[in-house]
């Protein structure tokens, strides 16, 4: 017994000297003050895809690489891995070589134990979004391109090994693909490869319950969380020293106001604060209040239906300029779409007259209308559901699909939506047709069932709404019991696959929420995705695109630019354009009276 305790001891000393206690945050205390505008499902990386949820998940858990912040174009670094991958096998085969000494926070199913984290752990990990009772979003990432996962997908067990995915020892990752894949390291930078404990997610192995304890390795962790309202992240003592560099080379390539950033971080250890206190405000207006009056220490996307209480001709009202707050305008990897239900029995399908309905739908929109009245200018119109600044982007691309009513009515008309004595269309059989549109309890979202409602009555056709949560909606997308609803997918990674997957017929019931399964699009999507940006996957892009507009699975709507907005007290901050949060990096200038920081 005592010489169990003295060793428990030991460990215990070792792992403090091991991983300083962040003692720089908790000296002054600091916290930022934020908000997210929807609420969090569960914070599970292989589960949970609602961007709430990876905001948090981003800070919580740890993937192999991550993104030097400041670097643009784009750059990949090593996280828990020491640097970048050996490369081999012609970009088929991945070597890592991960961090000795980094530890999972402390949970009751390690027995009291430091538990560091191992190259078996991130096999364990990966081999998650393979678990058929777990249905991940984000196995795409992964189906199909590590060597042998067959065997996974058709008896799973997490003690089936795989050639594609093996420890070789105690810190050596080893990666096989059946192919080259020119995103794959894009995906070990994401907050669903991040690495979990087995312990941990057997010891709360109940539906759901593993997302409601966060176990991770990352600079924080969740130390208050109420539910759909109040989520307090602390700097967790046990993470790895890391100190913030940039190489002289690197600081050149830097803009001059990054360069200042680049300086204010020089040689300090990550994360600078010791709180973070994170809200959940789904109410627009509520959102900029509480920034106005110095709640939150910045707003990203300054919502459109405001921009008149912070903008004036374009620029920040001088009376907030006067303050010290600082506007930036920030072009988001972001498409917005209406998407409509494949298997729906009213408005799905492959046949003529159904393709005619929902190109219909896609001629009244007016995207004009919308991106000045509702975007208040600060959108583009999207042409394809590549936003610009994506790896696959064309700026010459134009949709066939424009705003025409005429055409739509016409288009109805040939193929049997006749208009009945109530100025509404029947289906072709004469039975009734409503369309069933889900939309958001907010003030935009009231604002976007207008202009919907006015555009389809233009047309002929009747529209209820049928308002929800988001989250809600989405689960109710995933079995297919959603027939329209307007959302946006924000880039993962910086590459045009991240978008066209979206309507893969394989990823059917996860992120394909349209189910839009056709095997001319699947045939080019499979060959498009084992490509880099090359004039062959332009080329492919173009046909899919083309497909897209001929089936019209969504609506194409608008890539926003985002207005930004940040308090003169916080420091270090730099939107990212693929990650969702940079709050280890940022920092709060000491309180001044009137600034209205806390």
């Amino acid at each position: 017994m005592f010489l169990r305790k003295t060793a428990r001891a030991a460990a215990l000393a070792l792992l403090t000297l091991l991983l300083p206690a962040a003692s720089h945050a908790a000296a002054d205390g600091k916290t930022l003050h934020l908000f997210l505008s929807t609420s969090e499902t569960g914070l599970d990386p292989a589960v949970a895809s609602d961007v709430a949820s990876l905001n948090l998940m981003e800070n919580v858990f740890d993937p192999l690489l991550r993104y030097d912040y400041l670097a643009r174009p784009l750059k990949l670094q090593g996280n828990t891995a020491q640097g970048l991958p050996q490369v081999q096998d012609e970009g088929r085969t991945y070597i890592f070589k991960i961090r000795p000494g980094i530890f999972f926070t402390p949970d009751p199913a390690f027995k009291g134990q430091p538990r560091e984290v191992t190259a078996q752990d991130y096999v364990y990990s990966l081999t998650r979004l393979y678990d058929p009772s777990l249905k991940s979003p984000w196995l795409f990432l992964l189906e199909d391109k590590l060597v042998g996962d067959a065997a996974l997908k058709s008896h799973f067990s997490y003690d089936t090994p795989i050639a594609g995915l093996q420890a070789l020892d105690k810190y050596t990752l080893r990666i096989r693909l059946n192919g080259v894949d020119p995103n794959f390291l894009f995906y070990l930078a994401m907050p669903a490869t991040g690495v979990v404990a087995r312990e941990v997610a057997e010891a709360y192995r109940a539906p759901g319950e593993f997302g409601n304890h966060p176990v991770g390795t990352g600079p924080f962790l969740i130390k208050e969380w109420k539910r759909s309202d109040k989520i307090v992240l602390q700097a967790n003592p046990t993470f790895r020293k890391t100190i913030f560099h940039t190489d002289a080379a690197a600081m050149a390539a830097l803009p001059p106001a990054d360069q200042a950033i680049a300086r204010s971080l020089e040689g300090r250890q990550l994360p600078l604060v010791e709180r973070i206190e994170v809200r959940i405000v789904e109410e627009y207006q509520s959102r900029m209040l509480g920034f106005l009056k110095g709640e939150f220490d910045y707003l990203e996307q300054v919502p459109e239906s405001l921009t008149d209480m912070v903008l004036a001709n374009g620029a920040l009202k001088p009376e907030l300029a006067a303050k010290g707050i600082l506007l930036e305008r920030f072009p988001v990897l972001q498409t917005y779409y209406m998407w409509m239900n494949m298997d729906d029995p009213v408005i799905g399908g492959y046949s003529k007259d159904r393709l005619a309905l929902r190109r219909a739908i896609a001629l009244s929109y007016n995207s004009r209308e919308d991106i000045a009245l509702l975007k208040k200018g600060l959108a583009l119109p999207a042409q394809s559901p590549l936003p610009p600044n994506v790896l696959g982007y064309d700026k010459t691309y134009r949709s066939p699909v424009s705003y025409d009513p005429a055409l739509a009515r016409a288009l109805l008309d040939r193929y049997g939506y006749r208009l009945g004595p109530d100025g509404y269309r029947h289906q072709p059989d004469g039975k009734s047709l409503t369309l069933t549109m889900h939309t958001e309890p907010s003030m935009v979202g009231r604002l976007r069932d207008e202009l919907w409602r006015r555009n389809l009555n233009a047309i002929g056709l009747r529209v209820e709404f049928k308002s929800d949560k988001k989250t809600e909606i989405i689960k109710a997308s995933r079995l297919g019991k959603v027939q329209m609803f307007e959302t946006n997918w924000v880039a993962d990674f910086p590459d045009g696959d991240n978008f066209m997957q979206l309507l893969y017929g394989a990823n059917s019931g996860r992120a394909n929420y349209a189910r839009f399964n056709l095997p001319d699009y699947n045939k080019r999507y499979e060959e498009a995705r084992l490509l880099s940006d090359t004039p062959r996957r332009r080329s492919l892009y173009f046909d899919m695109w083309q497909l897209i507009h001929a089936y019209t699975p969504w609506v194409l709507l608008t890539h926003p630019i985002s207005a930004d907005l940040q308090q003169p007290w916080l420091k270090n901050y730099r939107r990212h354009p693929v990650e969702f949060t940079t709050w280890r990096y940022l920092d709060r200038a000491a309180a001044t009276s009137g600034s209205g920081s806390k």
